[in-house]
């Protein structure tokens, strides 16, 4: 099974309290300002569908992709359970971001939650910008969140905790990276023990995971967005509206398609 394909059983609950709302809403007005007439969006590494959901009350008609078929089976679920009303305005698709080709163009393309640091190698990194690019239409924007090198550096990732709960299953999650500088790189071993409350109380299931993510600085990003047809529009901390500092783990970055 692929490694998203097991997060899917728990993603929701691990995020329970992340404010999908706030970050919707952040990206709306980087788009806004600048496509102000932008209402059709492609996300690439949807997930489970929370941002798009979001997306699809603000008006937009939105295209949302992930590598894992169980997380877009939970976000079709969802559509049909909970946003039935928005089920014109979404679909959601199984591919891989550096080379899915839908055959669309879009006023916005989008990538959340660091997807873009999972493209691990140089390769990768052009792919998914060439998927982007090749889905926009000319002046629309790319827009994505990232691990921004310098933070990462200055405060380098350490062993955390994390347990919650719902009425079905209780979870923790214990968090061991292992950075490598000359890579670039941070491999983030996860160990999760889910424990079904419904059942025997020693019934715990543990699964290890492997997340490898790459930390970005701006000008290796230059050169990607170039090289795919975009010209530099801002870097901004993320949720924020000042470039990020050597204190900042997340930035955002917004770049536009030329024409050709």
């Amino acid at each position: 099974m692929k490694v998203f394909d097991i997060y899917s059983l728990y993603y929701d609950l691990l995020y329970k309290d992340k404010d999908y709302a706030a970050e919707t809403s952040y990206i709306h007005q980087l788009i806004q300002s600048n496509v102000p007439t932008g209402s059709s969006l492609l996300d690439l590494g949807c997930g489970t569908g929370k941002h798009d959901f979001e997306f699809a009350q603000l008006g937009y008609k939105v295209a949302g992709v992930d590598l894992s078929d169980q997380m877009i089976a939970v976000a079709a679920s969802k559509l049909s359970l909970d946003y039935e009303a928005h089920a014109d305005s979404l679909d959601f698709v199984t591919g891989d971001i550096r080379s899915i080709r839908l055959n669309k163009k879009f006023d916005a393309v989008v990538s959340l939650f660091h997807v873009m640091c999972y493209q691990t190698s140089n390769s990768d990194l052009k792919q998914a910008f060439k998927t982007a690019a090749d889905h926009l239409s000319t002046g629309g924007i790319f827009v994505f969140d990232f691990w921004y090198g310098p933070g990462v550096l200055h405060d380098l990732p350490t062993v955390r905790v994390k347990r919650l709960e719902n009425e079905k299953i209780t979870v923790t999650r214990i968090t061991e990276p292992q950075v490598h500088v000359n890579e670039n790189i941070v491999d983030v071993h996860f160990e999760v023990q889910i424990k079904d409350k419904t059942a025997d109380a020693n019934n715990v299931e543990v699964i290890h995971e492997l997340h490898q993510m790459r930390y970005l600085f701006l000008p290796e990003l230059l050169l990607f967005m170039e090289e795919a047809g975009f010209e530099f529009v801002a870097i901004k901390e993320w949720l924020g509206d000042t470039p990020p500092t050597i204190k900042s783990w997340y930035s955002v970055l917004i770049c536009r398609k030329k024409a050709k």
